[in-house]
């Protein structure tokens, strides 16, 4: 079996998570590799890493080709691989050195009997839709694309937006308000949620737009279905804005015309077996418990 093990930083707090899991893997004779931001942070702390290849870009990835890609850190360390993985279709398994951790499910507690019941085959693949940009004046280079969602936001201090949208061709609305969200059913746990978005199951086929903090009351969080293409454009006092797609930006004018749509490839998360989305919503938004007690 081969492994890429993948993270963003490495500290000392990390440390017994990061042998658990380097160690684990070794005695299970698993050919791994490192991402090279996370093979220079273990190296500062002194692990020995031996001569596993190190892979910086998409094309030395494909050139691994690893069974599975574990990664280790929180949801953003998930998104930042996805722009690694691309449309190779590695499976993506998240352990969660973080906090609240929705993509990430695997608690760091539980890093050696999860190993060991991956090494076993007891664990599933579930595919992911993402979110594909399209805009007249280029942005985000090739990795158009988005996991969690993509959003229009206002920058500093400046007064409310406008955020004018139509789909499918026909006008949706004008949104007034410090942004707007487009989210993905994996999205709609993130930013959406926050702010007063609904949750949509992972295998549901839609989309959510929410609005962030709009002046009129009456617009609301609304579903739409992902076959559908919306198309966004901005306008107000300032001259500059925030696009974001997951945890990437860019800088956009009321000249920018962006097109959003269901990407044409998928992601593949691996989850162990016996776990679910029911159950990982219910654990981390305390669901059925009464805290009052």
């Amino acid at each position: 079996m081969k492994i890429l093990i993948y993270g963003q930083r490495a500290s000392s707090e990390d440390r017994p998570y990061l042998d658990d899991t380097i160690d684990t893997l070794k005695e299970m004779g698993v050919e791994l590799a490192y991402n090279d931001r996370l093979h220079k942070a273990v190296l500062e702390l002194n692990k020995d890493l031996g001569n596993a290849p190190v892979i910086a870009s998409h094309e030395a990835l494909k050139s691994f080709a690893p069974d599975l890609i574990i990664t280790l850190g929180g949801d953003g360390t998930i998104l930042r691989a996805v722009t690694m993985v691309r449309d190779a279709g590695y499976p993506i398994l998240g352990i969660n050195l973080g906090r609240l951790g929705f993509l990430a499910s695997i608690e760091k507690s539980t890093i050696k009997d999860t190993l060991h019941n991956i090494d076993q085959g007891n664990y599933y693949v579930e595919e992911r839709t993402l979110l594909s940009l399209e805009c007249n004046i280029p942005i985000f280079g090739d990795t158009h694309f988005a996991l969690n969602d993509f959003t229009i936001t206002k920058r500093d201090n400046s007064s409310m937006i406008i955020i004018k949208a139509s789909m499918n061709g026909e006008v949706l609305n004008s949104y007034w308000a410090d942004g707007i969200i487009m989210a993905t059913p994996t999205g709609s746990t993130g930013y959406s949620l926050s702010c007063g978005g609904p949750i949509l199951f992972p295998d549901a086929s839609g989309f959510v737009i929410t609005p962030i903090a709009p002046h009129n009351l009456n617009v609301r969080p609304i579903v739409i279905p992902d076959n559908a293409e919306i198309t966004f454009q901005v306008e107000g006092r300032a001259e500059n804005f925030m696009c974001t797609l997951d945890s990437r930006f860019e800088t956009i004018t009321s000249g920018h015309i962006i097109k959003i749509r269901k990407n044409r490839f998928n992601l593949k998360m691996a989850h162990q077996e016996g776990t679910s989305f029911m159950r990982t919503i219910r654990q981390k938004l305390l669901w059925g418990l009464d805290m009052r007690n």
